[in-house]
Parts: structure tokens; C-alpha cells; sequence
């Protein structure tokens, strides 16, 4: 896996622009989300897409000290 601080930031997309961002998140979010919110001691919300999901991920590492 490459280190974020070597991707270039025209590849990095919001989530609120991604095509597929309304879709249900995929399993790799939906289980680092269940984990971070553990960590964090909070509820993983079922209901979330797939960019929502990407947000909640970045919120709760920046919470729990996981972020980059």
C-alpha cells in the first residue's frame, strides 16, 4: 500500500464527489468503522453511505489516534 503523504492530491477525491458515494459503504468501511468506533466508544451507525462512512472514518481516527 502506497503512503498517503506520496499520493498526489489531485487523486484524492472528496467523498462528497464521488459517483458512488450515495451506494452502502463496502465491507473493508464497515469493519474499520465497527473497529474505530470500539476504540472510540461509540456506536457504528448502520445506516450511513458509502461517502458518509468514508467522513465518519476520518473523524473517528482523528479521535482515536489512528489518523495520518
Amino acid at each position: 500500500m502506497a503512503d498517503p503523504s506520496e499520493i498526489p492530491q489531485s487523486a484524492i477525491k472528496d467523498p462528497d464527489d464521488w459517483t458512488t458515494g450515495d451506494e452502502p459503504p463496502t465491507g473493508a468501511q464497515r469493519s474499520y468503522l465497527g473497529t474505530l468506533a470500539r476504540e472510540a466508544g461509540e456506536e457504528a451507525p448502520d445506516d450511513l453511505t458509502k461517502a458518509e462512512a468514508s467522513k465518519k472514518i476520518e473523524e473517528l481516527q482523528e479521535k482515536t489516534g489512528r489518523g495520518a
